[in-house]
């Protein structure tokens, strides 16, 4: 029994939490826009718009845009980065840089912005209007049903510099989807 190690008896000292930080799982929340509209169902009630911005500054967090149906599922979910909301400052830049405050009051900017009632188009596809090939979750079928339906609600938005995205409830397939 010589072989075997001597057995460690030393206790360690209880953990010092008098000095620990508070967490709040907001506690990095930076910037909410919330916006309440018709878009799965066309007469109400309305779903609810969500831009929630999070991080250690305004440069440097990420954006999580939601849409939820009146019952509280989530219809809708997409990552924004910073850089997703600053790009488009290039066309508002009067000299070649923009100092850190211009940039932050920028990307505040479009965060507050982001669900204007400009935004929102009724009908969500114009009757006419040629199949967009190439469309992730896009077919056909999804897009003559929208085409028939002159109230259904489309909703516009800008990520990154020129990225222009249409999305839409679709009935048919009883989710959202990208038109562009």
């Amino acid at each position: 029994m010589a072989d075997r190690p001597a057995r460690d008896t030393t206790a360690l000292p209880p953990p010092d939490t008098a000095h620990t930080k508070a967490v709040s799982a907001t506690s990095d929340t930076l910037r909410v826009a919330r916006q309440q509209h018709n878009f799965s169902h066309s007469k109400g009630p309305a779903d609810t718009f969500r831009l929630v911005f999070r991080g250690p500054s305004i440069l440097e967090g990420t954006g999580e845009f939601t849409i939820t149906a009146p019952g509280g599922q989530v219809i809708f979910r997409e990552m924004l980065t910073e850089p997703d909301l600053e790009a488009a400052l290039v066309y508002e830049m009067k000299t070649p840089t923009a100092t850190r405050a211009e940039r932050e009051a920028f990307v505040l900017r479009r965060i507050d912005r982001f669900f204007l009632p400009s935004q929102f188009h009724t009908p969500a596809v114009d009757r006419k209007a040629a199949f967009p090939g190439g469309v992730e979750n896009l077919d056909q079928a999804t897009w003559k049903d929208l085409q028939q339906r002159p109230d259904a609600i489309r909703f516009d938005y800008l990520k990154g510099k020129e990225d222009r995205r249409q999305i839409v409830w679709s009935p048919l397939k009883k989710q959202t989807v990208r038109l562009r």
